[in-house]
């Protein structure tokens, strides 16, 4: 049956409950672990040069238009606020793939109900390394030149005032690609049919991909909601229709 498209929270919420279930808190460990070492390093590189990148952005106005700067102060603020954080939460991923990629795998036999309590495996997370690193450069292609045409555009004068909206919007969207895409390359769907799938379901992805991006915004719970995501991403997959693919998985 067919979930309503306002049905990322629910999505999101069920795979905290999971990755805090005892069959997979395991899972979440070195994700967790991950995930806390970055976001105290990048916090700390942010703070110490997020003045600049906000003086950098904001348009040299004439004096006559001084006035405007109490104004526009606080968009610029919240332009360099979501590319600082979209930026560090794709690093992030990429360094996190591989521990992102397994936890999914072992979310998606726990849902199809193949396994409570999967078994945790170093040879099986190793092997997965080349595939998962090649699959977030594949991601980072993706993000890269669209990143880059709206870092253009916040440079324009007037056109940079849709910047920060623009931004917010391709966030969400790429939340969705981001965490969906692990229980899809799990099941080896190409690129090019992981992207038409979840066209196919923009709504319910941008859904998922809204509450996500609220949701990392917020310090400290974004350090519990990485994994959470990649859990609920992976219930998007099943219940959606995701095809079920014999995995390959070390003997």
């Amino acid at each position: 049956m067919p979930v309503s498209a306002l049905s990322g929270p629910q999505y999101l919420r069920e795979g905290l409950r999971l990755v805090l279930s005892p069959g997979l808190r395991l899972f979440v460990i070195l994700p967790l672990t991950v995930n806390v070492l970055l976001f105290f390093g990048l916090i700390w590189f942010a703070v110490g040069q997020f003045s600049g990148w906000v003086d950098t952005f904001m348009p040299n106005l004439p004096t006559w238009l001084a006035f405007l700067e109490y104004i526009l102060w606080p968009l610029f603020v919240v332009l360099v606020v979501l590319m600082v954080f979209f930026s560090f939460t794709m690093l992030a991923n990429i360094i996190a793939a591989p521990f992102n990629g397994f936890l999914a795998e072992k979310v998606e036999v726990v849902v199809r109900g193949e396994d409570a309590a999967p078994p945790f495996s170093w040879a099986e997370l190793l092997a997965m390394l080349p595939r998962t690193i090649g699959r977030e450069l594949r991601k980072l292609g993706y993000f890269a030149p669209r990143a880059l045409a709206l870092l253009v555009l916040s440079f324009i004068p007037v056109l940079n005032l849709v910047a920060a909206p623009l931004w917010l919007l391709f966030g969400v969207w790429m939340m969705a690609v981001q965490y969906i895409d692990y229980p899809a390359d799990n099941n080896k769907l190409s690129w090019a049919d992981m992207m038409g799938w979840l066209r196919q379901r923009r709504w319910q992805s941008l859904s998922f991909g809204a509450v996500t991006y609220a949701a990392l915004l917020v310090p400290v719970l974004n350090l519990l909601i990485m994994p959470a995501a990649v859990a609920g991403a992976t219930l998007f997959w099943v219940r959606e229709g995701g095809p079920n693919r014999q995995l390959d998985r070390p003997a």
